[in-house]
């Protein structure tokens, strides 16, 4: 997945510096999209902790009674806001913990940058309504919607 670790690679040097005036929902995409295509290929490397992929992050919220909100966000129509504390409770310490090392943002602000990052990204990755098929075509989605990211640059 070179292509990807490029895109990976310049979003990071466009939001660094948090701390400087970057957007902390930039880093925190950048930290969730890696540990996603991380898990999806089996590799390790994007991230710390496992999601499991697309398909584990998407699983575990359903598992913890999100499931009609989960559908709205992969569906076409109109995305179901979550909560902070919804998210929390569904993803746990470890893995909002990891989210935090790998973006630079306090643990404690991360589960409510996922409530308002989280619907629209899945959204992106799964478009049509549908899961991606393979590894691949996560890749090319992720590539994808981080280009829009870096400029409008599809990957």
């Amino acid at each position: 997945m070179g292509l990807l670790d490029s895109v990976l690679g310049a979003l990071a040097n466009n939001t660094n510096d948090v701390n400087a005036g970057g957007d902390p929902k930039a880093a925190l995409i950048q930290a969730v999209l890696g540990m996603l295509a991380a898990n999806q290929s089996g590799g390790a490397s994007g991230g710390s902790g496992g999601l499991g992929g697309l398909g584990g992050l998407l699983g575990n919220l359903q598992n913890a009674g999100l499931g009609q909100i989960v559908d709205s966000w992969i569906g076409t129509g109109q995305n179901q806001p979550v909560s902070g504390d919804q998210l929390a409770q569904a993803l746990g310490d470890d893995q909002l913990s990891g989210l935090a090392q790998t973006s630079g943002i306090p643990q404690s602000d991360i589960a409510g940058h996922l409530a308002q990052i989280l619907p629209g990204l899945v959204d992106h990755l799964t478009p049509n309504g549908q899961m991606p098929q393979s590894g691949g075509d996560l890749g090319s989605e992720i590539g994808n919607l981080l280009g829009g990211f870096l400029g409008g640059k599809s990957a």
